[in-house]
């Protein structure tokens, strides 16, 4: 098993799509943005809402530049909505990776859920 997970890593750092979509996926929000697009949250109005009901933030400028970088890797296409806006779509590619991340999400939260609660460090040195 070892040997097939060696083999997987170093495709994932060697191969021109895979590591192109690694570090994509590496940027700030940019797994953010692509679970927007899986929910039809393409449009930077209604995916600044839905971020910020759920107690987090983005920038419209990080918004635009991930959204970007989704369609360059093949994951989301733009739709122009006139000559200054557009928003954004899943592709089909784009809803098999949201798919995987909700996954490996689910497995992670299952996992993290069987961790007992760690007690709070009470000095200013809190590790990771």
């Amino acid at each position: 098993m070892a040997d097939q997970e060696i083999d997987t890593f170093k495709k994932v750092l060697s191969d021109p799509r895979l590591s192109a979509m690694k570090a994509a996926l590496e940027k700030d929000h940019a797994i953010t943005c692509l679970l927007l697009l899986s929910q039809d949250l393409g449009r930077w109005g209604p995916a600044k809402k839905f971020v910020k009901l759920n107690n987090s933030s983005i920038s419209d400028g990080t918004f635009r530049s991930r959204m970007m970088e989704l369609r360059t890797l093949g994951l989301a296409r733009s739709i122009r909505l006139d000559p200054m806006k557009k928003y954004y779509v899943k592709t089909e590619l784009g809803e098999k990776v949201a798919n995987l991340l909700y996954n490996f999400f689910e497995q992670l939260q299952h996992e993290v859920d069987k961790q007992p609660v760690p007690v709070p460090i009470p000095n200013q040195f809190q590790p990771y």
